[in-house]
């Protein structure tokens, strides 16, 4: 499903809270006179002074070497053409986000507003001390080319024009994976190339680099088939001019084996598809529309490879597989460039890892269904974590094997756990959360819709594809408000539970069932079902839906309560509990229980344990967990380190493979230094703690909420867990992106349980 940007909605995302996408943060401690004397004057002069007698220790002691500039004139923006320096801006921002989120690479953007290539490369070239890399955007053809060669030329770091080379990279993986599966030689297949910029270009050449022949290629650019009697042709395209005959695309097409498309949208026909040779290839990266619609292409051949550019279909060439991965590799060993070697490198390290087995981290992401290489899936998903542990070491390892790295890389197998910290799983949980909703959507019941955050959050959860939603309140007036935002939510159930006098008895009825022997009359049954959120629990608990999310308006007591006497726990749980997914930009980590149980028992915390680790492994992570105190194995006494040493206890003995200690007090349940200098007996002293077990609410509703206001800490949820059906209770104030992450994560549980159950 192709995703609706509206105009309000990308400018509110880009101009709220803090404009931009970006800030700069300290990588160090700046509390105390100290800390500034050693960052500013006078400290600062020692290490200006040892880069003065040896500039290779501008990486020891600045961020250069984790540092990359992406530039641009804004000459060729996306598609929007040449829309100058200051308008490209977002988009610059918008790449160092990427390369912050998938290779744990700083960025800084600078837009030059300069034409002139000469000038251009002048400004460039003198930008050299500040980064480790440079990565070129959006320059326009041929100057694009000019300028990159220039600067690779003139300067000693990696400079990358990614709109030539990510493409041609990650396209050149792919048609090495479906030329292995439908058994034909590169050098003998013959390609048609649909455009001539800066993109085609680089694809082409890397094509030839991989084995391709020159004179089995035929270009077209706007002005048709690029022949070699063309009059005023400008060098770069008079490499790729043909002696052929043929005058258009219908012509080239026939009997040929791959067709490349980097031009404009519906320019290819299903009748031209049909003429090609068996087992066509055709990538079709017109963006956003492809050069032939997928199904209209899949329809016309059923024979045929596919890719486009689009996110909604199979072997999506997206160029966050590569560019990413290709620096980061780069700056670890310090290369003076990014030679063609090492793009080669990034190619087999793709076409590899498409072909190894992919793990459930990934197939869960894309919805649980199996992944194997073939037809769709000629490249890996851009969410797989494994390609930051693929593409960098193959990149650095071409870098130094052909002589562009300054340093050597010795001990690989600690580079890999190096590129895992840089970027970690936690970056991926939402997103990944978000995907496996979208391939099995449910219905989800949002009890208060008549708020704008709900309604947002809704038209979010349907035009993604991550759910039905259902609201529940007055029907005028969540049309009223919907009306007034320029909400479109006309295919969402609205149910104004007020006007459901037979339902509303019909559920009263269902409840009066289930808590007669509770002190509960027909009459309050019905009266009970007159609040909402009795109403969407009755819903899911009927199977009317498939999940419960409320709570944004009221307080998390009188939300959860309609739920636990509707609905109520699973078997053989004794008591739900509340975790928090708490993430900086190093870690994650999970908090329990923070938002329902007062004071536990020992006996009671082994519950939450069990439930927070099912919870924990339910995004694919295995938990190490630490039951808090403000004790350390017992190093002071008090109520609170026994009941926390009890309940480790009783937890081992129950879950005898569950990684699990404490009484711990929560800092030192973190820092594995201090663990195996003093307690080196610890379960978790070999690799600290990702799950925090709190002996009370007071200390895990405190921390969370200090966290997230003054830690610089992200956090989904609240996740209610123990639930017999998914039920989420919001916190009051959520975001609406905190609202579509919970929904998200509810779909899954629910498609969990409905799988459970017709197995």
């Amino acid at each position: 499903m192709a995703i609706k940007i509206r105009k309000q909605d990308a400018l509110d995302y880009h101009e709220l809270g803090q404009p931009g996408k970006i800030e700069v943060v300290p990588s160090k401690m700046l509390s105390t006179q100290l800390d500034l004397a050693l960052a500013y004057s006078p400290g600062v002069a020692e290490p200006c002074l040892e880069i003065a007698d040896n500039p290779e220790d501008v990486y020891r002691y600045t961020a250069k070497g984790n540092l990359v500039g992406v530039i641009s004139n804004g000459t060729a923006v996306l598609g929007l053409g040449n829309i100058g320096a200051s308008a490209s801006k977002p988009v610059m921002e918008g790449k160092g986000v990427l390369f912050k989120k998938f290779a744990g690479i700083d960025v800084f953007d600078i837009e030059i507003d300069q034409e002139d290539p000469q000038e251009f490369i002048k400004i460039v070239k003198s930008l050299e001390p500040t980064f480790g890399g440079i990565n070129l955007e959006d320059i326009k053809a041929p100057e694009s080319f000019q300028i990159e060669d220039a600067l690779k030329e003139q300067m000693e770091i990696p400079i990358m024009h990614d709109d030539q080379h990510g493409t041609a990279i990650i396209s050149s993986a792919a048609l090495i994976s479906a030329l292995e599966l439908v058994q034909k030689d590169i050098d003998k297949i013959k390609i048609v190339v649909n455009g001539a910029g800066a993109s085609a270009i680089a694809c082409t050449k890397l094509y030839l680099l991989l084995g391709a022949q020159k004179e089995n290629i035929i270009m077209l650019d706007s002005k048709g088939v690029i022949h070699k009697d063309r009059q005023n042709l400008d060098p770069i395209k008079a490499q790729f001019a043909t002696d052929n005959k043929v005058e258009s695309l219908e012509e080239a097409l026939k009997g040929s084996d791959m067709f490349l498309g980097l031009s404009k949208g519906d320019i290819l026909s299903a009748d031209a598809l049909k003429t090609m040779a068996k087992d066509p290839i055709v990538f079709a990266l017109a963006n956003p529309n492809p050069e032939i619609p997928y199904d209209e292409a899949i329809a016309a051949r059923d024979d045929l490879i596919m890719a486009t550019g689009r996110s909604d279909h199979p072997n999506q060439v997206n160029n966050v597989l590569g560019f990413p991965y290709i620096f980061r590799g780069a700056l670890d060993v310090r290369a003076t460039a990014i030679n063609e070697e090492m793009k080669l490198a990034a190619v087999r390290a793709l076409t590899e890892l498409a072909q190894e087995a992919v793990p459930d981290l990934v197939s869960k992401a894309y919805g649980g269904k199996s992944i194997t290489f073939g037809r769709d899936y000629l490249i890996p998903k851009p969410l797989d974590p494994r390609l930051i542990t693929s593409v960098s070491p193959a990149v650095a390892k071409a870098a130094i094997e052909s002589g562009v790295s300054r340093i050597n890389i010795t001990n690989w197998d600690k580079y890999h756990e190096d590129l895992q910290k840089r970027i970690g799983i936690h970056h991926k949980l939402a997103s990944q959360m978000i995907s496996r909703a979208k391939k099995e959507p449910k219905k989800v019941v949002f009890a208060e819709a008549d708020n704008y955050k709900i309604l947002k959050a809704a038209e979010i959860v349907l035009e993604e594809g991550i759910g039905q939603p259902i609201l529940l309140g007055n029907q005028t007036h969540i049309e009223q408000l919907a009306e007034t935002h320029n909400l479109e939510i006309g295919n969402c159930t609205i149910i104004d539970t007020s006007k459901e006098e037979k339902k509303t008895e019909d559920y009263g009825q269902l409840l009066y069932e289930k808590r007669k022997r509770k002190g509960l009359t027909y009459y309050e049954g019905k009266k009970q079902m007159r609040d909402r959120n009795y109403f969407g629990a009755m819903m899911v608990e009927q199977g009317e839906a498939d999940a419960l999310i409320s709570g944004l308006t009221k307080d998390y007591p009188k939300t959860i309560l309609p739920a636990l006497q509707v609905i109520g726990t699973k078997p053989q749980v004794n008591k739900v509990a509340g975790m928090y997914i708490i993430s900086n930009k190093k870690k994650t980590y999970f908090f329990a229980d923070t938002t329902v149980n007062v004071s536990p028992s020992a006996e009671d915390l082994v519950d939450i344990i069990a439930l927070t680790a099912d919870a924990v492994k339910f995004f694919d992570i295995e938990p190490r967990m630490a039951v808090l105190s403000y004790s350390n194995f017992g190093s002071s006494k008090g109520a609170v380190p026994i009941k926390a040493a009890k309940a480790a206890m009783l937890a081992k003995e129950k879950f005898p493979d569950l990684i699990i200690d404490g009484d711990i007090q929560a800092n030192i349940a973190l820092n594995t230094t201090i663990q195996q200098s003093n307690y080196p007996f610890s379960a978790l002293a070999e690799k600290g703690a990702n799950t925090l077990i709190f002996p009370d609410l007071d200390s895990g509703n405190i921390a969370y909420k200090l966290l997230m206001e003054i830690g610089g800490a992200e956090a989904i949820g609240p996740i209610l867990m123990g639930m017999n059906k998914p039920v989420h209770v919001l916190q009051l104030g959520s975001s609406v992106r905190e609202i579509v992450n919970m929904v998200s994560i509810a779909v899954v549980e629910a498609q969990i349980n409905e799988h459970m159950v017709i197995t």
